[in-house]
């Protein structure tokens, strides 16, 4: 609460209207003098502070003991108590993910320090194929010096400079990105288009796919493994987009499986949604903190926690639908089978269109 000096004029300086009290009962702003001392600013920071701490750990606690409860309470209109739902997800969803990207390395998608394993299959394939290329390519040699200028190109291209090929190898199929095509830029591949009969020519789809694909093998130049860790980079940057579009979604289906039950409107299920969701992102959270100290310590008891964890999410679920909703063991699990069907549905669906549109960001 301000420790402010309250105006003389009781005049809200906000909205103009009269104000018989501390807080305008129209705006509800203080009726305080604009001028502030620096102190004044400190000790505000620090209440606020501390007022959304306790708000905080208020509603983490009663949301991890009482499944259900927040949104029965959010329902009920008493709400003053605890954090806002958007504002707790918003804070509790860019916290998971700063500590996410933080200790989870995206390029090899583990946990710690270790070899780079997705350079090392990568590039160990890659020298594969050229090798077997090259043994191609030798074989329908004619002489000793067509062997060296084949020899001296799958040399160069070893050490990634794909563009030294000659044409009669890429035109053997010889490309490291696994193009169908020996395009090497997309005007060559338009400038073939226009040279066929119209119902010859690709379908705009089909257009889409292979310029982009002309164009991922000009940027990375048979570099697979540093497009599979750029693509894993975009991916998982997307994936917070992903869940708040599906929370919406996610209060659909809600709302679809309890349709009889009129007293619940969609805002209700989105308010449950986004507490599951919460519930969700501070699991999640405690799980990758368990594993990393199992990694650092070496400690393989950690396992059990771990473990835990995991089974306690699918009971929380079950148990925050039945008390909120209010009904029976069988018809709650009965929707709750049918929920967890529905939702790996639409995220396997969102999952498939934001593979797309990161392939398209590359």
């Amino acid at each position: 609460m301000s420790h402010g000096k309250v105006r003389a004029e009781k005049i809200c300086l906000n909205c103009g209207s009269p104000v018989p009290e501390r807080y305008c009962p129209v705006c509800g702003q203080e009726n305080v003098e604009p001028r502030q001392s620096a102190w004044h600013l400190v000790m505000h920071f620090f209440s606020d502070i501390t007022h959304f701490d306790g708000k905080f750990f208020i509603t983490v606690k009663d949301l991890f003991r009482r499944p259900g409860f927040l949104s029965k309470e959010y329902r009920a209109g008493r709400r003053a108590s605890y954090l806002d739902p958007i504002r707790m997800y918003i804070f509790t969803s860019a916290f998971f993910f700063i500590i996410f990207f933080s200790m989870v390395d995206v390029g090899n998608m583990h946990l710690g320090s270790g070899a780079d394993n997705i350079h090392t299959a990568t590039d160990s394939e890659r020298h594969k194929q050229i090798e077997m290329a090259e043994l191609r390519a030798l074989s329908n040699a004619e002489d000793a010096k067509d062997s060296a200028v084949i020899r001296r190109a799958f040399a160069l291209a070893g050490n990634g400079r794909t563009n030294v090929l000659p044409d009669s190898l890429r035109k053997d199929g010889i490309t490291l990105m696994g193009n169908d095509e020996d395009y090497r830029t997309i005007g060559q591949y338009d400038s073939a288009q226009h040279t066929l009969p119209a119902g010859k020519r690709d379908s705009w789809i089909k257009k889409i796919l292979k310029r982009k694909g002309i164009e991922m093998n000009e940027k990375y130049k048979g570099d697979k493994g540093s497009l599979i860790k750029e693509w894993t980079n975009i991916f998982l940057h997307n994936f917070p987009k992903l869940l708040f579009l599906s929370l919406p979604l996610f209060a659909l289906l809600l709302k679809l499986l309890y349709v009889r039950r009129k007293q619940f409107y969609y805002v209700d299920h989105g308010i449950f949604a986004v507490h599951l969701y919460i519930f969700s992102f501070l699991v999640l959270l405690i799980y990758i903190l368990l594993k990393k100290i199992e990694t650092l310590s070496g400690w393989h008891w950690m396992t059990w926690p771990e473990i835990f964890v995991l089974l306690f999410s699918p009971w929380y679920y079950y148990r925050a639908m039945r008390i909120f909703y209010g009904q029976g063991r069988v018809k709650t699990l009965l929707k709750y089978f049918l929920l967890f069907c529905a939702s790996f549905l639409v995220q396997l669906f969102l999952l498939v269109i934001f593979f797309i549109f990161s392939i398209f960001e590359l």
